[in-house]
């Protein structure tokens, strides 16, 4: 198949797992002998515009009429099957939508968060779960400034949210979700259930795998409330002051928290923090932790260092819910703890590594998991059978197919989406662009 990826880059300065799930469904498609192009956007770009270019980048986040333009004409040059689009902002937009439908190509959409039915994409808010603009109007999110904490910079993503809805789901074929769990907090939104369908991210297999039982707990992260970052601190100082546990806490990430994280190390032997770390130097960590902690309050959509961890044979201590409970057994690979509930996390953490027998049962355990559901060759099979019922069903619905370009023209069959009508809408642009957690 002929296969164009969207997808807007996030800054290089904040490593998303998004990127790395992008690159290698990239990966997978060309091994597998399909051809596949690019269409991208990259957030460090907007650093080199001119001042006035950079202050109207929000007011492009809901539509960017140019994107739209630019894509109908690659997408008449690269005939492609199937139209693969992963993030949009803040550069894209849901213009790429539109441009699919006029030229008639059938749409397959990942979903890595909750854009779609909640403006900041996390469904969380001051520490815990949020739904208040779910099936409803984006203002609480203004209201509360859930994007960076700023009313101004929510604006476009809660115009682009109460605009866009029914684009995205009238115009996208298939909606990957990366989690059954994501999926039924969607399908509860008001997403078009028979629209989505689960898709788990893959991961390669490691380059090392634990060889022995581990020398430390390891996060692996960003450096974020909604991470559990604060709750792991408040964790691991509860289990200082009961004596601890015989092994250090390394912290590895960056992101807001990193001067907090930084200060609370300093001059601690329980605790490491590196920073920022390439993908070799994580993988190390990794393969050397006798647990890894993935303690996030939001609900996770997927959860990449889960499989990661089974993958290298190392149990995971997981929040209880979202992706992370749907992808550890609980006292099988790994354990659960108490969203939320530093106690709790604390419990899950000492008993990881108390017995070293269960610990490495559970890191076996995990490895097999890996291995029967979430390696490369799953991933590609799964992504293949997607765009085929994709590229299906947009045939039913009025798209072209390839052998559909004869002398009427590659218009014939296209589906057109109008601009979305912002002008009652006033946007304040701001120096500082936004850009997603």
């Amino acid at each position: 198949m002929r296969v164009l990826v969207v997808h807007n880059r996030y800054r290089s300065g904040q490593p998303s797992g998004e990127d790395r799930v992008v690159d290698r469904d990239v990966e997978l498609l060309t091994a597998g002998g399909h051809a596949v192009e690019r269409y991208e956007r990259r957030s460090d770009d907007i650093a080199a515009l001119p001042l006035a270019h950079r202050a109207a980048v929000p007011l492009l986040v809901p539509w960017n009429p140019a994107v739209r333009a630019d894509l109908r004409a690659r997408l008449r040059a690269s005939a492609p099957d199937v139209v693969h689009v992963h993030n949009v902002f803040p550069l894209l937009s849901a213009s790429v939508v539109a441009a699919c439908a006029d030229e008639g190509v059938p749409v397959v959409a990942t979903l890595h968060n909750y854009l779609q039915v909640c403006p900041s994409g996390t469904l969380h808010r001051d520490g815990g779960p949020c739904r208040a603009c779910v099936g409803r109007s984006p203002l609480p999110a203004v209201a509360h400034g859930c994007y960076r904490g700023s009313r101004i910079a929510t604006v476009p993503l809660a115009i682009g949210h109460a605009v866009n809805r029914r684009r995205w789901w009238d115009g996208v074929d298939t909606f990957l979700c990366i989690s059954a769990a994501q999926r039924r907090e969607l399908v509860d939104a008001g997403m078009p259930a028979g629209k989505l369908v689960v898709r788990h991210n893959v991961v390669p297999e490691p380059a090392q795998r634990r060889a022995g039982p581990g020398e430390h707990v390891l996060f692996l992260g960003r450096l974020t409330a909604e991470k559990g970052v604060p709750l792991l601190m408040a964790a691991w100082d509860e289990i200082a002051a009961s004596g601890g546990i015989g092994l250090p806490l390394v912290l590895a990430g960056a992101g807001p928290l990193e001067a907090q994280v930084r200060a609370w190390a300093a001059g601690r032997d329980d605790v490491r923090f590196h920073g920022l770390l390439d993908a070799g130097a994580c993988a190390t960590l990794t393969a050397r932790a006798a647990a890894v902690a993935v303690p996030s309050t939001w609900l996770e959509a997927f959860g990449l260092v889960v499989v990661e961890a089974m993958a290298a044979g190392v149990p995971v201590v997981a929040a209880g819910h979202g992706a992370p409970a749907e992808l550890v057994d609980d006292g099988v690979t790994g354990l659960l703890h108490g969203p939320g509930d530093a106690g709790s996390l604390a419990a899950a953490l000492r008993a990881a590594v108390a017995d070293p027998d269960r610990n490495a049962a559970m890191g076996e355990a995990g490895r097999r998991r890996y291995e029967a559901g979430f390696t490369p060759a799953a991933g590609l099979d799964a992504l293949e059978r997607c765009y085929r019922e994709a590229v299906a069903r947009g045939r039913g619905s009025g798209h072209r197919g390839r052998g559909d370009q004869g002398t009427a023209g590659r218009g014939s069959g296209r589906r057109s989406l109008p601009m979305p009508r912002v002008a009652d809408v006033t946007v304040r642009p701001t120096s500082q662009p936004p850009s997603r957690p």
